[in-house]
């Protein structure tokens, strides 16, 4: 059988973990981490890292391997990964990855370029006009040098913001674009799955699971992050809003109300990013036979 990389896509929310983990087991095979959040050791609560039984299921990786301090990004994601399946495909014929964060799961199935060295003088003007201006003038930038960013990033984490906007004033090239044109070549096919459902049915489940989170202790996770407030990281949905209730400026009920709105609103974004690809077959979380018929047909044509 041809060696295969199964993604397996979709917002935050939608069931990708439970049904990631059915999937490995029907194929008896392991699981790579798409999640650009879960790859950090410190965050468990509030990046929904599997649970510990759901870990002893199957083997998964790329699940808190590296610090908050550590630099990380998709281009060194996509060489660990690519490094990875060179060993799981001497055991596995299918190798699944499972998750949200769609620069990761291009970066390693089609490749994406090194980015630019940046420029300290730039960056320094760029966060001076933040303090000074606030987000408004550099969104509206941003808006103008490359609409796929601005379609796509936080708009409200002036550190991505700034990032896509220095390497677009740098280079002269959208940062967006420096998803390669041109696919790198791959020793094994991809085949991409994403997984939806209604629309209201997805907040409910968003809006549950932040109150289970807030069950679960993530205030006291985020009180012990208040020393790595600052990282990039820090910037997510679940942390920042928590952060401004510890400020005073926001009492603990609007803090979880905005974790849940900005959560709702990251899904969206997520679902606009994976249904711009056509080679994505999309199902609903509970049709894992559907899945499985469809990953051992081949699916010919869908990717390469």
């Amino acid at each position: 059988m041809e060696k295969t990389l199964v993604v397996l896509a979709g917002p935050t929310g939608v069931g990708k973990t439970a049904c990631g983990i059915e999937l490995a087991g029907h194929f008896k095979t392991e699981i790579i981490s798409a999640d650009s959040r879960q790859i950090y050791r410190e965050t468990t609560i509030g990046t929904a890292v599997p649970t510990p039984r759901e870990l002893q299921l199957v083997r998964h990786h790329f699940i808190q391997t590296v610090s908050l301090k550590d630099p990380y990004h998709a281009s060194r994601y996509e060489q660990e990964v690519l490094q990875l399946l060179g060993r799981l495909f001497h055991a596995h014929d299918i190798i699944l990855m499972v998750g949200g964060s769609g620069l990761y799961i291009d970066a390693v199935c089609h490749g994406i370029d090194d980015l630019p060295a940046t420029d300290p003088l730039l960056r320094a003007r760029l966060l001076k006009q933040f303090e000074s201006e606030g987000l408004g003038p550099l969104v509206t930038r941003l808006k103008e040098l490359d609409p796929v960013s601005y379609e796509r990033i936080d708009l409200k984490n002036h550190m991505r913001v700034i990032k896509a906007l220095e390497v677009s004033m740098q280079s002269g090239r959208p940062y967006s674009g420096f998803l390669s044109a041109s696919r790198k070549p791959r020793p094994f096919r991809v085949l991409r799955m994403a997984l939806e459902m209604d629309r209201e049915l997805l907040y409910r489940r968003i809006n549950n699971r932040v109150d289970r989170m807030m069950e679960a202790g993530l205030l006291l996770e985020v009180q012990e992050l208040l020393p790595c407030r600052e990282l990039v990281p820090m910037k997510t949905v679940g942390y920042r809003e928590l952060f401004r209730y510890l400020d005073g400026e926001l009492t603990l009920d609007e803090a979880v109300d905005l974790i849940k709105r900005n959560t709702r609103k990251f899904a969206r974004k997520q679902l606009t990013w994976f249904r711009k690809d056509d080679l994505y077959e999309w199902f609903q979380p509970g049709e894992t036979g559907q899945m499985i018929r469809w990953i051992e047909s081949g699916s010919v044509g869908k990717d390469r």
